[in-house]
């Protein structure tokens, strides 16, 4: 998808993977395939570039560095991807600026979960510290008789132990930074997760301006003390008094932001291309309230002819549907903006 946004606004784009059949290689103009401890052919890469980004955050910072030693600019840079990809450090530093997270505590083994989970209250949730997502590498303790299984189902990782949060709904920003320092973030939706994965997304939230405004201002302090350039998106978890605390943050396009291209004036997408051009962001104005369904699974093998014509299909060109696996996902437009 940001390889599509950025040929239509005129690009010669490359991808970068060790995957010899990417999706995203095969609407690129030249894919490089080598492995992401390839200095080398990670500095070939780099020098046949004007702009270099990152599709996702799981990628070794060292691999960052070596793209950057060439001179090449690279968004978003190291320090984005490098608080993001540890759960600890990342609530460390979204504590630091102010921002609200549930109490946690570090474990680095086993005997470190029953005096932590005591702490919390008695029930919370283990999340390994690396390489989590769509619910993998976490584990809910709801007594203490859950320790072990819970240490086990997190292959005995350094986690970080979260307390429950009795939240209300889960909402999440989608905001972008430009290398001048603009900002632009689009209306929070509102995401519902089954098992662990996003659902859908809908907007409007349902929530108040007040509560919407909050949120927004806490993401763009989060990208201008990272001093991100790109797209970001910011979860947070929605008290019942209105109250906000953030969940974690992906310093790239979001899952739950993939109704913007057919619901704004400018989609995340193109947004994440022009801020790491350098170029004006887009408007960010909702012109429908929309609703985005996840295509999980075989859920993913669906037949474009039945869609309604106020829906919009995108599949990822992903070669086998497999069980918790993202095919794709249709954009429902709900009507003219109601809010």
């Amino acid at each position: 998808m940001l390889a599509s946004a950025a040929s239509q606004l005129g690009f010669d784009v490359h991808v970068f993977c060790p995957e010899d059949d990417a999706p995203a290689a095969r609407v690129a103009m030249k894919h490089w395939q080598a492995g992401y401890d390839d200095d080398d052919a990670l500095s070939g890469f780099a020098r046949a570039c004007d702009v270099v980004t990152l599709e996702f955050e799981n990628i070794p910072v060292s691999a960052v560095e070596a793209i950057a030693a060439t001179g090449t600019p690279l968004h978003p840079g190291a320090k984005s991807l490098a608080v993001s990809q540890d759960r600890a450090d990342e609530k460390a530093f979204l504590n630091s600026i102010g921002i609200a997270t549930a109490d946690y505590r570090t474990i680095d083994a086993e005997t470190d979960i029953a005096p932590a989970l005591a702490v919390l209250g008695g029930k919370g949730v283990l999340k390994t510290r690396r390489d989590g997502y769509d619910g993998k590498g976490q584990a809910w303790l709801k007594t203490e008789s859950d320790i072990s299984a819970g240490w086990q189902a997190v292959e005995g990782a350094p986690c970080v132990l979260e307390a429950a949060v009795a939240f209300e709904r889960e909402i999440s920003v989608i905001v972008a930074r430009s290398s001048g320092g603009e900002t632009a973030s689009w209306a929070p939706p509102r995401n519902v997760h089954e098992e662990g994965i996003l659902a859908r997304s809908i907007v409007p939230s349902g929530l108040s301006r007040e509560v919407e405004m909050e949120a927004r201002r806490q993401a763009v302090s989060l990208v201008d003390a990272l001093g991100h350039v790109g797209v970001l998106a910011l979860e947070f978890f929605v008290m019942a008094d209105g109250s906000l605390i953030a969940n974690e943050f992906a310093p790239r396009v979001h899952n739950s932001g993939h109704w913007t291209p057919e619901a704004c004036q400018t989609g995340q997408f193109e947004q994440h291309i022009r801020a790491i051009a350098g170029w004006k962001l887009g408007d960010t104005h909702r012109l429908f309230d929309a609703e985005m369904l996840n295509l999980i699974g075989k859920a993913g093998l669906i037949d474009p002819a039945m869609l309604a014509p106020n829906e919009t299909l995108t599949l990822y060109g992903k070669r086998e549907a497999r069980a918790g696996r993202k095919m794709g996902h249709i954009t429902t437009r709900l009507g003219p903006r109601k809010d």
